[in-house]
């Protein structure tokens, strides 16, 4: 996914740097040809071969004039004798794989190992004001598993900005108006009996979210006892009884029937309610929310500029609609013909208001991959209309959630409840840490806590860990495991490495002489730990905490292979001893620095 707004240049690694430079150098000394260091690309190199970074040759044989072996072996040996980084070279065809000198790793270990994070990671974004608009959701039902991965996702994609160095205004939109809130409201009336969250013991959302099901229902009931009198389908749907009542429901309330607004207020009051508890369960917050119901005003009067302009038409039945079967899209209702707005209309009026009130660079929208059609017509129509802040739209678009039972349905009732999928993952948490014996010697309100903890962190990690563009299965007893590619394996590699700088006391904490041998599975860790704030730059590029999931894991890893390998608080040589413990420390502040981009916290014991 290309990035709309963040530059694609790496950001600057000094031992890259450095090695570039010199192969620029080489370039110019043995074959006469300035290539501006800038243009060097260096990879990392396959683990099946020895090195730290490879230079591919093949793009510039024209240029030496030789073989590919014969050119790697030339630039090998000049940056091996000028440079005093690389510690040797292999040349295997036409890759030159450098080995950087140990000495210079203990030098990175030696100033960064205290590095805590605190004032974010890069800075490249500095100046940018970027709005992320995440969870979105309707006021007719509680929040399900879909939900849980959009939030995350836009809680995640905000935090990787904030890193970066960019101002984020992270806001919700609510969607408390329209026909499927009638639907809930017109079912509660129906069938309710005056029901409310205190009477029936039940969250608000959970409470509304029951009537939404009512609703269709009664609908299907009624649309079959037509069908069953000789009427056609899509008659019966429109003829429906309940349905007629929603959609005039819908009618008075734009006109602000007092009643109708006053239970509409009272139903969205439950459920804000409700899903106030969940996100903050969650752990996800917003610094603004915008509510349709203030925001579908102001798109009406863009409706109305538009037809204005001739950019939108209206039909013979009052309804207003765009063409743009010219730009390959198709007609797109605007107004319906009884002057009641549709998604798009109150879209316009939101993405104005966000432009203007928060004089923002671009405005990125998580939402599902079911919308893309409607982003790419939103975007458009805002194109059509010469806003200027229509080329800092982006649409972050999501593959939707399964379970192994196959897709959820709110309006049948087969969603998998935010609430109840929550309190499951806390309760497997539970039991896995009381077999494995995790939970010795601690308070029942610290094993609650570390319960919630873990849970939290194998929901998040499980989701986070797939790319957002995918679809994705999700299996709740899957994601934790104290052993596999899971939150709960990271967060159980931060707890040893904690544990063991607490027995280690301070004494550690003293400059490295550069001349201390390195472990190769150490070597591992530095270079992971050196590359982090690239990666950090790189998730945020492609919008993909997939990155620092994946990176989360090869750095526990490549830990525990070190905490294998070697010994840390048994080690005779004293500064061998203190860089190990430096080692660890640097590894648990940026797994606690990585996680925390996900949203996920990391337990001081387990």
């Amino acid at each position: 996914m290309i990035s709309l707004f963040l530059q694609t240049s790496k950001v600057s690694m000094q031992i890259e740097k450095k090695i570039s430079s010199e192969i620029s150098e080489a370039f110019k000394t043995l074959f006469d040809t300035e290539i501006p260091a800038e243009q060097i690309i260096l990879e990392g190199t396959k683990k099946e071969f020895e090195g730290n970074f490879t230079f591919v040759v093949f793009p510039y044989l024209k240029i030496s004039r030789l073989n590919p072996e014969a050119t790697a072996q030339k630039i090998g040996e000049y940056i091996l004798e000028k440079n005093t980084l690389v510690g040797s070279f292999q040349v295997v065809k036409g890759f030159l794989n450098i080995t950087i000198k140990q000495e210079q790793w203990v030098d990175f270990l030696n100033n960064n190992y205290n590095n805590n994070y605190a004032n974010g990671v890069n800075t490249i974004g500095r100046g940018q004001k970027v709005m992320v608009e995440y969870s979105s959701p309707n006021t007719n039902k509680p929040l399900h598993l879909g939900h849980i991965r959009n939030n995350l996702l836009g809680y995640s994609i905000s935090n990787l900005l904030k890193a970066n160095g960019y101002e984020v205004i992270k806001v919700n939109l609510i969607n408390d108006r329209g026909i499927h809130i009638c639907k809930s409201m017109t079912a509660w009336l129906k069938f309710g009996n005056k029901e409310t969250p205190s009477s029936s013991g039940l969250k608000g959302d959970h409470l509304v979210g029951k009537y939404y099901v009512a609703f269709d229902k009664a609908y299907k009931e009624e649309i079959d006892a037509l069908i069953a009198q000789g009427v056609e389908k899509e008659l019966a749907e429109k003829e429906a009884p309940i349905m007629k009542e929603a959609t005039e429901m819908l009618v008075k309330w734009e006109q602000g029937d007092p009643e109708i607004i006053s239970l509409w207020q009272t139903m969205n009051g439950w459920v804000y309610d409700g899903f106030e508890i969940t996100y903050k369960t969650l752990g996800v917050d917003f610094d603004h929310t915008y509510y349709e119901s203030n925001t579908y005003k102001l798109g009406k009067e863009i409706v109305e500029e538009g037809l204005k302009k001739g950019v939108f038409y209206q039909e013979k039945d009052n309804s207003v609609w765009i063409d743009l079967t010219t730009d390959k899209l198709d007609k797109k209702l605007l107004l319906r013909s009884n002057g009641t707005s549709v998604y798009m209309t109150q879209d316009l009026g939101t993405a104005e208001l966000k432009f203007k009130e928060f004089n923002i660079n671009k405005s990125i929208y998580v939402v599902g991959n079911e919308q893309d059609y409607h982003f790419k017509v939103l975007f458009k129509i805002l194109e059509k209309l010469e806003r200027p802040y229509a080329k800092g739209l982006y649409h972050l678009s999501y593959g939707m959630v399964d379970l192994p039972s196959g897709k959820m349905k709110s309006r049948e009732g087969t969603v998998v409840d935010a609430d109840d999928l929550l309190e499951e993952m806390f309760e497997t948490a539970r039991q896995k840490s009381e077999e494995l014996g995790k939970t010795e010697g601690m308070s029942a309100i610290e094993k609650n806590q570390l319960y919630k903890m873990l849970g939290l962190a194998a929901l998040k990690f499980f989701i986070l860990k797939v790319d957002p563009q995918k679809r994705m299965l999700f299996n709740p007893q899957e994601s934790i495991d104290f052993q596999g590619d899971t939150g709960t394996f990271v967060q159980y590699t931060y707890a040893r490495i904690q544990s063991l700088i607490r027995q280690a006391g301070k004494d550690w904490e003293k400059d490295l002489s550069k001349n201390i041998p390195l472990h190769e599975t150490e070597v591992e860790t530095l270079i992971l730990l050196y590359k982090y704030n690239n990666e950090v730059l790189k998730a945020a590029q492609s919008f993909s905490p997939a990155i620092i999931a994946a990176y989360c894991i090869d750095l526990a890893k490549a830990f525990n292979r070190v905490y294998k390998e070697v010994s840390f608080l048994r080690e005779s040589d004293i500064n061998v001893k203190n860089c190990r413990l430096k080692l660890a420390f640097l590894t648990g502040k940026t797994i606690k620095s990585a996680m925390g981009l996900l949203g996920i916290e990391v337990p001081e014991q387990m």
